[in-house]
């Protein structure tokens, strides 16, 4: 049974589809068999991982109940992938009625034994979408860059993640929160860090020891099809990234 992770922040522009590509990938150059699945309408994991989202299926295509999720799984270069596109901005209207919250759970349920990591990227709101996730989820991981107004609406993430448990997925964990854009110079990254291990110790969680530093290299790798881990290997946020993959690994595995 696949154990399945799932990034997410309300808030855009903090690297959460940065960081999914590089844990996925970075999981799967461990030698583990991961799936990634895109659930954000941009459809950027599945570019920033070399796919052309225009082709073959898509997780909205899975969710409609068109095709099993067997049917989307396209493969790349360290990991297989359920891409997305523009059509699951339709989502909240799309899918009604009892259990829609339950859709993706049920969906990746057939696959789950084929993999050791499920990991997800999901978009910057808490909508349909992102319930979704959590409700299949074992672990939440928080992106946050290292400035003050990533921390507002944090605390409604840790209502949300509540109401989860209380409902639908009472095993949810939040596995950490991870900085981002991170400069350990600065007064104000000490600022944030500082208030986001209050927060994180309120979730019954922790800060992650990796922080991720700045770098034009992480911002340019999606715009070459390829994480971060193997665009720019020598980079700071490449040495970040693949701290914070084996930082999870011990985490899930201890």
């Amino acid at each position: 049974m696949a154990i399945t992770i799932v990034l997410t922040n309300q808030k855009g522009g903090v690297g959460k589809t940065t960081t999914t590509s590089a844990l996925a990938a970075g999981l799967g150059k461990k030698g583990e068999k991961v799936l990634a699945i895109d659930l954000d309408p941009q459809g950027n994991l599945g570019f920033s991982l070399g796919l052309d989202i225009d082709e073959g299926y898509t997780i909205h295509d899975v969710l409609a109940h068109n095709v099993p999720i067997g049917e989307a799984i396209q493969e790349a270069d360290d990991c297989d992938i359920v891409s997305s596109n523009i059509l699951l901005s339709e989502a909240e209207f799309a899918f009604q009625g009892e259990g829609r919250d339950l859709l993706l759970k049920n969906a990746i349920a057939p696959v789950s034994d084929q993999y050791d990591f499920i990991v997800m990227d999901t978009p910057p709101a808490l909508n349909i979408l992102t319930l979704n996730g959590y409700a299949a989820a074992d672990h939440l991981i928080i992106p946050m860059a290292s400035e003050i107004l990533s921390l507002v609406g944090l605390v409604q993430l840790e209502e949300t993640v509540e109401a989860v448990k209380a409902s639908v997925n009472p095993e949810l964990n939040v596995l950490g929160i991870l900085l981002t854009k991170f400069n350990k110079r600065t007064n104000l990254a000490k600022d944030v860090l500082e208030m986001a291990e209050t927060i994180a110790e309120q979730a019954e969680s922790s800060v992650f020891d990796a922080k991720i530093r700045s770098s034009v290299s992480a911002a340019e790798a999606p715009a070459h099809g390829m994480c971060v881990l193997d665009y720019a290997p020598r980079s700071n946020p490449a040495k970040d990234y693949q701290d914070f993959v084996d930082e999870v690994y011990r985490k899930i595995k201890q």
